[in-house]
C-alpha cells in the first residue's frame, strides 16, 4: 500500500470511528454526567476525523505536522473520555472495549506518523 492509499485508509478509519462515537453518544443515559462526558468524547472524536482530513489536504510539511499533532492530542483525549465513561460506571467496559481499541490503534498510527514527519524535517 503506497502513502496515498494509507492516508485514504486512515481518513476512512478516523471517520468511521467518529461515526461510532456519535452512535455511542446517542445511546448514552440522559443523566447530566453522561451527557457532559458524552459531549466531550463526541467533540474530541469528531476532531480526530476532521483534523486528519486536513492532514491529507495540507501540502506543507509544517502544516501536516501541526495538524497531525492535533490529531494525536484529540485521539488521546478521546481515549481519556471513554475511560471516564467506564470508570464512572456510565457505560460498561464491554460495550466500549472495541471502540477504545480502535482509538488506541489510531493514536499509535498517528503518533508514529508524526514522529516520522518530525524526523524528516530535521534532515
Amino acid at each position: 500500500m503506497d502513502t496515498i492509499e494509507k492516508i485514504e485508509a486512515l481518513k476512512k478509519r478516523t471517520k468511521s470511528m467518529a461515526l461510532r462515537i456519535i452512535n455511542m453518544y446517542q445511546n448514552l443515559p440522559k443523566t447530566v454526567e453522561a451527557q457532559v462526558l458524552g459531549k466531550q468524547v463526541l467533540r474530541s472524536a469528531t476532531s480526530v476525523a476532521a483534523n486528519y482530513r486536513a492532514v491529507a489536504r495540507n501540502k506543507s510539511q509544517a502544516d501536516r505536522i501541526n495538524k497531525l499533532g492535533t490529531v494525536v492530542e484529540e485521539a488521546d483525549e478521546t481515549i481519556f473520555w471513554l475511560e471516564l465513561l467506564v470508570e464512572a460506571d456510565i457505560v460498561p467496559k464491554s460495550k466500549l472495549v472495541d471502540l477504545m481499541g480502535e482509538c488506541e490503534e489510531i493514536l499509535k498510527m498517528t503518533s508514529s506518523s508524526l514522529y516520522k514527519l518530525k524526523q524528516q524535517r530535521r534532515k
